[in-house]
């Protein structure tokens, strides 16, 4: 075979091993054409940990095929690719649509569950440890959004197969919110300011009941009272504080 040949033969080669790599890449990257072939492609995205390709198929889905059942399912998959993405305002948004349009849906449960999850802090172990950020003294914004979303679900589904582990965030959540308002309550008694004072620690006690600040805020209610000159209202305190906490108030 002369060497001209043999090019023109190797070239050939080539072209069809060439052709035939990008009509194998083409089958494994082709686009679905349905609601549930893309369905099941994000679901095996989001199954393998690929967020982000994940959330390309599912709102690809929700874009091409808005109304059907494979869509709605692959809306409540989108909101926690978004959320596992780290992409806290797309999540709660599209939480807060499918709760708007879809109130009556059997898993509108999860809708609220993932909002609340969106918005709970999971870094703060990791800062208040790393950075020595006290994070009872900002003001958590976040933590009251999340304490309410959970709080609406679980009025709505006590039964949710997420309720427990809702109801332990919100725990968490309870206290947290307390802290806070017991340190700005406790930061305006320092100054004087004691109606402020009052009307920050009343606040944590009539929401957060249960929370260990509970009994710092009773001391605060306390002791304004006797400077606002209002001995009746705080002999009323002292009594609240020795009946739930006898053992820790003397």
């Amino acid at each position: 075979m002369s060497s001209r040949s043999f090019r023109t033969l190797l070239t050939l080669l080539l072209v069809s091993v060439a052709a035939n790599l990008t009509g194998c890449a083409n089958f494994f990257n082709k686009t679905p054409t349905n609601a549930d072939e893309l369905y099941d492609q994000g679901k095996r995205r989001l199954d393998g940990s690929d967020y982000g390709l994940a959330i390309k198929s599912y709102e690809l889905l929700v874009t091409r095929f808005p109304f059907t059942n494979s869509a709605r399912q692959g809306q409540l998959d989108l909101m926690y690719a978004y959320y596992k993405n780290s992409n806290r305002e797309s999540c709660i948004d599209l939480a807060d649509q499918f709760i708007r349009e879809n109130p009556t849906h059997p898993r509108v449960d999860y809708a609220y569950y993932v909002k609340g999850l969106a918005n709970f802090d999971p870094d703060r172990n990791f800062l208040e440890r790393w950075f020595r950020v006290d994070l009872s003294k900002r003001p958590p914004s976040n933590s009251r959004s999340s304490f309410q979303a959970f709080q609406q679900m679980l009025q709505r589904f006590p039964e949710s197969p997420y309720a427990a582990d809702a109801r332990q965030r919100m725990i968490f959540l309870r206290n947290r919110l307390a802290t806070y308002e017991v340190f700005v309550a406790n930061y305006y008694f320092r100054r004087g300011a004691y109606v402020a004072a009052l009307d920050r620690a009343r606040y944590a006690i009539e929401n957060y009941d249960g929370a260990p600040d509970i009994k710092r805020a009773l001391e605060i209610s306390r002791d304004s009272y006797l400077y606002m000159g209002m001995k009746d209202q705080a002999d009323k305190t002292s009594e609240v504080l020795a009946l739930n906490f006898s053992a820790s108030s003397k």
